[in-house]
């Protein structure tokens, strides 16, 4: 005849008279360490479990017999606390404590989670003018959990929190919660969720009171993003402050709702202005195998009346190039970021397939948000000398120009993921003021993804075409050439071109160049790097050249300094093997 099961109550009886014998056992010894093990649950459960634990507070600490029996009566309550926001309302939860052969204690648990409690309906609606809001209406179809998904009280508190927060973004400030539950039939698993607010009016901004700084208040104002009347949004606060902090003009900026004084359903901003250092003054020093070690010296005038206008001149010295140039900038305060800039300039260069004096005057347009792209329109009058191979000329051009670039990345000095496009057009009006008439076109790409976690794909590619009067006329900048660190290496900087008669490189009227690397970093900021280049700059036939190497990376607080040597593979020019040097971003 087999044994009567013994009941459940009976069972926890006897199982808290055992942990009894074993503290009453220890009542007259010495206090002991106490330590905690727990079974059944994942690593996020048991954390929590051990964070709302009293006993654990006591982990490896002494713990008298008395002590350690008040902490364990308080276990089970404390448990099934910690795991419900995660929608276990019904956990099994088994206890026992022993001690080691050094007379210290633990303490174990064994828990079975049991079902999930899970949300059966979900009811969440909001009230009065701002049900018929996108923004709102967008955040309410975000809500989770939504029904059959278990109920996870941190989900719901942050999506709770979210609608709330959108609500006051979009102005409705006075915004009132009419019903928020949470009602759970532990016994059946099930849960059902209830939220309303009522909305109420949306506010609209009142008046911007600006510091007192540099500029007058007329001239500020052209920076709000809204117009008079516009409905209040946090958006449109955030937007200010970085159209201000953009401008160039202030140290430090604070743009804040004067919420406790919103009278009429209108709300002040108060926007606090520190003004920046007027005259910034820049040095310093550069290397690059294309141009040769250099410096360069530089002043910013940022603000030169009271309309935000801006004055700067540079003057650079390398090896193989000088240069000066000076400018002055008019930025408009635009949604579009504006800004109208005039400039003069003068270089004088040396390449291995040329030299140059040029003097520039430029006067250029550029929208930085036009459709997701920045926009720059522009004239420019260039005049000066140049010799190339064994030909010596003497131009000038007028030319109008238009382009379109943008670049996207998930980090502006280390991208893991992003590229950059360019296309630009470039053309003479005719035979006025210029020796000889062109149009242009030039395109490039830059392309980066990563593979795996420490290492790099970058792909790059540039095309280029012309139409050209007299091509002898043209200066050596207005001319297309290849090779060189960003072109392709493994050559000099523009050693690739159409040749002359006796072999000099003249340039060409057609561009096709494209790369592929490949870099893996061991080290956190050391890596290495593959790659193959090619392509060539032509007149008439196109013949590819290739060069290809190896370099190191170090990913410096500036950026990515990259060290290549690479030697030409494929190509009727010199063979030798050439160093590489750039410091920049890879978009």
């Amino acid at each position: 005849m087999s044994a009567a099961p013994i009941p459940v109550r009976r069972r926890v009886w006897l199982r808290w008279l055992a942990c009894g014998v074993v503290w009453v056992c220890a009542g007259g010894v010495r206090a002991a360490e106490v330590s905690v093990e727990m079974e059944g649950l994942d690593d996020p459960l048991e954390a929590a479990v051990r964070n709302t634990l009293t006993l654990s507070r006591y982990a490896d600490r002494e713990v008298s017999a008395p002590q350690l029996r008040r902490l364990m009566s308080r276990a089970d309550a404390e448990i099934r606390r910690a795991l419900e926001p995660f929608g276990y309302y019904d956990p099994q939860i088994e206890s026992e404590v022993t001690r080691d052969d050094d007379g210290d204690f633990l303490s174990r648990f064994e828990i079975d989670l049991g079902e999930p409690v899970i949300v059966r309906r979900v009811r969440v609606a909001v009230q009065g003018p701002a049900r018929d809001d996108a923004a709102i209406r967008e955040e309410i179809e975000r809500f989770a959990p939504s029904e059959g998904q278990p109920l996870v009280h941190r989900v719901y508190e942050q999506h709770k929190a979210a609608i709330q927060s959108e609500l006051r973004s979009q102005g409705y400030l006075g915004a009132k919660t009419l019903e928020s539950s949470v009602q759970v039939v532990a016994g059946v698993h099930s849960a059902e969720i209830d939220l309303v607010w009522d909305s109420g009016e949306r506010h609209r901004f009142g008046e911007v009171r600006f510091s007192e700084t540099q500029f007058p208040d007329d001239f500020l104002q052209r920076y709000l993003p809204w117009s008079h009347d516009a409905y209040y949004s946090a958006e449109a606060l955030l937007h200010l402050q970085q159209r201000l902090v953009a401008s160039g003009y202030f140290g430090a900026v604070s743009v804040q709702p004067d919420l406790e004084h919103a009278q009429n359903g209108r709300v002040p901003v108060d926007v606090v202005l520190v003004p920046d250092e007027r005259s910034v003054y820049t040095a310093g020093l550069f290397v690059s195998t294309d141009v040769g070690p250099g410096g360069r010296l530089g002043v910013e005038r940022r603000w030169v009346n009271d309309y935000g206008h801006k004055l700067g001149g540079e003057v650079g010295y390398a090896s193989n190039r000088q240069d000066a140039t000076i400018s002055y900038r008019i930025p408009s305060a635009s949604p579009e970021e504006r800004e109208l800039s005039f400039g003069a300039s003068y270089t004088d260069e040396t390449t291995d397939t040329s030299e140059s004096e040029t003097a520039r005057i430029a006067a250029v347009d550029t929208l930085a948000h036009w459709y997701g792209f920045t926009r720059t329109l522009g004239l420019q009058f260039l005049t000066g000398d140049f010799e190339i191979a064994d030909q010596t000329g003497s131009s000038s051009i007028l030319f109008a120009e238009a382009s379109l670039s943008r670049t996207s990345s998930d980090d502006p000095l280390f991208p893991r993921r992003g590229y950059s496009v360019s296309a630009g057009v470039r053309a003479t009006p005719g035979a006025w003021l210029s020796d000889t008439a062109f149009i242009q076109a030039r395109s490039s790409g830059r392309w980066v993804r990563a593979l795996g976690a420490r290492s790099r794909l970058l792909l790059r590619a540039e095309l280029g075409a012309m139409s050209v009067g007299d091509f002898d006329q043209l200066p050596p900048e207005l001319r297309f050439f290849a090779g060189g660190d960003r072109s392709v290496r493994g050559f000099d900087f523009e050693e690739i071109g159409e040749t002359d008669d006796a072999g000099g490189v003249v340039g060409g009227e057609y561009l096709a160049t494209a790369g592929i690397e490949v870099e893996h970093y061991p080290l956190e900021r050391w890596g290495a790097a593959l790659f193959v280049d090619a392509g060539d700059a032509f007149r008439s036939r196109f013949q590819v050249n290739v060069g290809a190497g190896a370099g190191l990376r170090w990913r410096s607080p500036i950026g990515v300094i990259r060290l290549d040597v690479a030697k030409p593979i494929v190509t009727d020019f010199d063979r030798g093997w050439r160093v590489h040097l750039v410091i920049g971003p890879d978009l």
